[in-house]
């Protein structure tokens, strides 16, 4: 017996890399599997049901049940017959991994319109498409009087959450994505459904692609030496939160070998404050202490940088 029996999971971008992996870990733990994939290169180009019918077939010869499907999850409608395909294939949806993503790394004053947009749109419309169609068919099975116990399952990227140069339409999107997460978590709670995000770190076609980053991702030459990079190593923890008796919501993980850490969301910080308008004088004396705790005038005053306890 699988811990996922019975349950019905769409993973997107699934014919390659870690959405591959995710698939074949659901499928593992006997939940069924919408393979999605458009099959384009890792730039977005293109399109081809090959690498998703793939992954169906190691499903398949596993003893799994799984189906492919090519639709472009950044357009809506796509996206609609996405989540019916799983419904009337499978007759059911618990579990949404929105995992599908390009790249088209380039500094901002060489990066064309272009390469902005189509990141952006693959990588925002591509979670927000088929998250918006899912949670209107549970919130319809809620309002039916269906006891709902669904999760959505965001990636997101440390390329955005810890800000990594030559990559401003790829970092902003996934920022904005573990954004997205946490407002579903608050939004969709009430119909039964858990949101979550994870910043996966594996060997992908994307990341031997990251400036940087690909000199480090060669595989151990001793097997049996743990491969920290291999994409597999995230895929327990995606199936994790996809458990029906996990409790997490609105947060964000950072998963990459056998590590997984949770990212503390934006907090307040150190405080300058005083109850009157500030002057520019005055801002010149304190507002360093924001930034370095140590104010210019501290010496003199005794003051010391106030932190919230926000």
């Amino acid at each position: 017996m699988g811990a996922l029996d019975g349950r019905v999971v769409i993973v997107t971008g699934s014919g390659r890399g870690l959405g591959r992996e995710h698939a074949l870990a659901f499928a593992a733990e006997g939940a069924s599997v919408v393979v999605n994939d458009l099959g384009g290169d890792a730039v977005g180009e293109g399109s081809d049901l090959t690498p998703a019918q793939a992954t169906v077939k190691d499903i398949e010869a596993m003893g799994g049940r799984a189906v492919a499907d090519g639709e472009d999850v950044s357009d809506a409608a796509g996206a609609e017959r996405l989540i019916r395909h799983a419904i009337d294939e499978f007759g059911d949806l618990h579990t949404l991994v929105n995992n599908a993503g390009i790249l088209r790394d380039r500094v901002i004053i060489n990066m064309t319109d272009d390469e902005w947009d189509s990141v952006i749109r693959v990588h925002m419309r591509g979670h927000f498409m088929p998250t918006r169609a899912a949670a209107i068919y549970w919130r319809q099975q809620a309002k039916d009087g269906k006891d709902v116990n669904a999760s959505v399952v965001h990636t997101t990227s440390t390329s955005g959450l810890n800000a990594n140069s030559g990559q401003a339409n790829y970092g902003a999107a996934k920022s904005a994505i573990a954004t997205l997460s946490q407002i579903c978590s608050k939004e969709f709670g009430r119909y039964g459904v858990r949101s979550n995000a994870i910043a996966p770190a594996a060997r992908t076609r994307m990341t031997t692609s990251t400036p940087g980053l690909a000199e480090h991702l060669a595989e151990p030459e001793d097997p049996s030496v743990f491969d920290v990079w291999n994409a597999a190593n995230v895929s327990p923890f995606i199936v994790y939160l996809a458990l029906p008796e996990c409790t997490f919501t609105g947060e964000t993980f950072f998963v990459q070998g056998g590590r997984v850490q949770r990212f503390q969301p934006w907090t307040l910080s150190e405080v300058i404050e005083k109850d009157s308008k500030w002057t520019l004088d005055e801002l010149r004396a304190q507002a360093p202490q924001l930034v370095s705790g140590t104010p210019a005038s501290e010496v003199a005053s005794g003051q010391r940088a106030t932190r919230a306890t926000t």
